[in-house]
């Protein structure tokens, strides 16, 4: 029987009414897992490839042959803007299943759940977090919500793959195994992987099904990529925009001529087109859609403007879905990461990046938001050069994020290359929320128990029993738990329960302490400072004057302005670089090669750049003098090998530091050599290039290396857990020294070779 003819008669029904012409190979090759197998499954493809069909076709097939007597499939998503989002296409065919879908998140209403908890049935939408909630305060209920719980559908794996909220949900599935004694097949979807086996490992953690992959080829697509870049002025200027509105000094943005150029441009580049226009920070964000507003303003053109990111009130963010979705305007969004996941917000004519994505992984997510239904993807980058090329340091005039925006778009569109995603070894601040969790659960439990239930979760499999001990006892001295007299049980002691009964603990993400801003009754967005009365900010693309400030409810009553101005939130952009893609720099500056994506001004700087790389001596040497006393050492190697590079060098005594937390190479300070160096002190460069090759071969401990106090992986519990265990995280899960050994002495070698060319290592 083939794949179609499997599918139960409604389905089928379905498709012949939507007008199907055949089911796409993710879908037959799903369909194949599902209905003959009773493995887990991991659906690994682009946006928009039909991964939510493939995935429901035969699972509600399966039930309709099947019945579950509870509910039959826990869909976990990321977003609740997913969950809102994610079934309007399937709605026909949900109803014509005879399954009632339910959401389960903060906006779902009480009395939609009262009836799930009454009835278990269907399909359960939920996050994270409310499955924390749910697992903590309706333990009981849980057990009769899943007694025939058939599967867990996770959604954009590779999303939860990246931080410690995936390892929360893995936690979850076991604890709810552990309650219910079920082991449901796993169907994960997710956006192309760099590394698909170390997906099937994630999603099978903790479960006793193999895990099926089907691998598809790899659809041959056509791309329409531009770059393009425009230079400040070039004495460094900046200059108030004449022709835009004024507005009060103190909140107008001073902006350069190539700024204002840029915003043409982009005004230009994006006017009668549908396009979702991304950066890397909300701030810029902000301001590039103030200054396309201001413009449109001016030239009598539609507002088509909107701004979707995390501090956008959700009403907003809602409203610019449905208009991009619906309107027959051309709308213009500019968002953040916010806009990277599958919401379906209709076809793009166009996706805009403003500087370098943060990863190629991210690249890949926000090409995927445009060439839907038959269209050819097309993604515009731009550029407002700020690096002098007159600057005094030798360095100084290389734009690292230029070069590193041709990289990404190198590595995925010729290589098909993705950053690897590995699940933490030693996640301590996950393992004292799910021991509160647990403990607010139960009540009580001893110390053995909570070894018992904790430490036998997969997620906390490299974690020794000594390390839990230490934990408990630090929770004890901190106030965090305390023995009940008379026995050996724990409880949540007083500053716990301080930490446990806020909402905030059910996520394992850092919640900032928003200020809500309101323009008399309907909520714009946060912030995350105080603007004072008469201050003007941006928010969700608008000027806002702050009234008023009611600093007991954290709030901030504004009335909007006309004019520009700027907003800023405390958070660092903290993207890593892989050996992989550092390299790729390296051997784009040694080729000549200009790609046809690049405009003439991007091809004049990317020639630029590489005569003064070549000249500099950085691609055949791995140290090269600065000043008299500065040195740049070259390893070619990623973030996490380069810090630890940064940490071996301070033990051996060479001071030295990282520019920036992207940055390639280390900056070394040497007023003179280590006492008992056998170099002649009038060589450095080759007393630093002696002992580059020697790393490799030391015998070094990383419990040995002089870190300091903040050198710990930012996570929200750290502040409870003990700081040799946040140390003993940040070796384990942070640096590498192996992989810093093996991969210096590979670009050495690769350093070495007469022909200065890259090869493989």
């Amino acid at each position: 029987m083939d794949a179609f003819q499997s599918l139960a008669p409604y389905i089928q029904e379905y498709i012949y009414a939507n007008g199907w012409q055949e089911l796409r190979a993710i879908q037959v090759a799903a369909i194949e897992v599902i209905l003959n197998h009773q493995d887990n499954l991991l659906l690994s493809s682009g946006t928009a490839s039909g991964k939510t069909e493939a995935a429901f076709l035969p699972v509600l097939t399966d039930l309709q042959q099947h019945p579950s007597g509870s509910v039959a499939v826990l869909y976990i998503s990321p977003l609740k803007a997913l969950i809102n989002d994610q079934f309007k296409r399937l709605d026909d065919l949900l109803q014509a299943s005879g399954l009632k879908v339910y959401k389960w998140h903060g906006d779902a209403s009480q009395a939609q759940k009262q009836r799930l908890l009454k009835k278990p049935e269907g399909i359960l939408q939920i996050t994270p977090e409310s499955l924390e909630s749910l697992l903590i305060h309706k333990r009981g209920a849980s057990l009769r919500l899943f007694s025939d719980l058939r599967y867990v559908i996770i959604d954009e794996v590779h999303y939860f793959m990246r931080d410690l909220r995936g390892v929360q949900v893995l936690c979850q599935l076991e604890r709810l195994r552990q309650l219910t004694g079920l082991d449901p097949r796993r169907i994960g979807l997710s956006a192309t992987l760099g590394d698909l086996q170390a997906a099937v490992d994630w999603l099978s953690s903790g479960s006793s099904r193999p895990c099926q992959a089907p691998v598809l080829p790899a659809e041959a697509r056509k791309l329409r990529l531009l770059m393009e870049r425009f230079a400040k002025d070039g004495d460094g200027e900046a200059a108030r925009p004449a022709k835009l509105p004024p507005v009060s000094d103190q909140a107008a943005p001073v902006i350069s001529a190539g700024d204002l150029q840029h915003y043409n441009y982009l005004f230009k580049m994006t006017l009668g087109k549908k396009t979702i226009v991304f950066a890397n920070s909300r701030e810029e964000i902000e301001l590039v859609i103030a200054n396309l507003r201001q413009i449109a303003l001016k030239q009598h053109a539609p507002d088509v403007y909107r701004v979707h990111h995390g501090n956008v009130s959700v009403l907003l963010r809602e409203q610019a879905e449905d208009e991009m979705k619906t309107s027959e305007e051309q709308l213009v969004t500019g968002a953040t990461v916010t806009l990277e996941l599958g919401i379906d917000i209709g076809s793009l004519d166009q996706v805009v990046q403003i500087g370098a994505p943060a990863t190629v992984s991210s690249f890949a997510q926000r090409l995927g938001r445009c060439g839907r239904r038959g269209q050819i993807p097309q993604m515009l980058f731009t550029f407002v050069d700020d690096v002098q090329a007159t600057a005094a340091d030798t360095l100084g005039p290389i734009n690292w994020g230029f070069l590193r925006a041709i990289v990404i778009l190198e590595l995925y569109t010729r290589d098909r290359w993705l950053e690897p995603l590995q699940k933490p070894r030693l996640p301590y601040t996950l393992l004292y929320h799910q021991t509160m969790s647990y403990l607010l659960s139960a009540g009580e439990a001893s110390a053995a128990e909570l070894a018992r239930h904790i430490l036998s979760l997969s997620s906390f499999s490299h974690i020794p029993a000594e390390d839990y001990q230490l934990l408990l006892r630090h929770l004890l001295e901190i106030g965090h738990l305390q023995k009940v007299e008379d026995r050996d049980g724990l409880i949540i002691g007083p500053a716990g329960e301080k930490i446990v009964n806020h909402f905030h603990f059910l996520a394992v993400f850092r919640v900032p302490e928003y200020y809500l801003v309101k323009d008399e009754n309907r909520s714009i967005g946060t912030v995350d400072k105080i603007y004072p009365p008469g201050m003007h900010f941006a928010l969700a693309g608008r000027t806002w004057e702050t009234v008023d400030v009611n600093v007991k409810a954290r709030t901030l009553f504004v009335k909007p302005v006309p004019g520009i101005s700027t907003v800023d939130w405390d958070v660092d952009f903290t993207a890593e670089l892989h050996t992989v893609l550092v390299r790729k720099i390296r051997q784009i500056l040694l080729q000549e090669q200009l790609y046809p994506y690049l405009s003439e001004s991007c091809r004049e700087r990317l020639t630029e750049i590489r005569y003064l790389a070549r000249n500099s001596g950085i691609l055949h040497q791995p140290v090269t003098q600065l000043s008299a006393q500065k040195f740049a050492i070259f390893p070619w190697i990623g973030t996490r090998q380069l810090y630890t590079l940064h940490y071996v060098l301070l033990q051996l005594g060479i001071p030295n530091r990282l520019p920036w937390h992207t940055a390639v190479y280390l900056e070394v300070s040497l007023r003179q050599l280590p006492a008992g160096a056998a170099s002649d002190p009038a060589e450095p460069v080759r007393y630093l290039e002696q002992l580059l090759r020697q790393i490799p071969r030391l015998n070094l401990l990383p419990d040995k290396l002089p870190l300091p106090e903040t050198a710990v992986i930012d996570h929200k519990f750290n502040e409870y857990i003990p700081p040799e265990l946040l140390r003993k995280e940040y070796i384990e899960d942070f640096l590498d020294l192996a992989g810093m050994q093996r991969e210096l002495s590979d670009s050495l070698e690769l350093l070495e070779a007469k022909d200065g060319q890259e090869k493989e290592v």
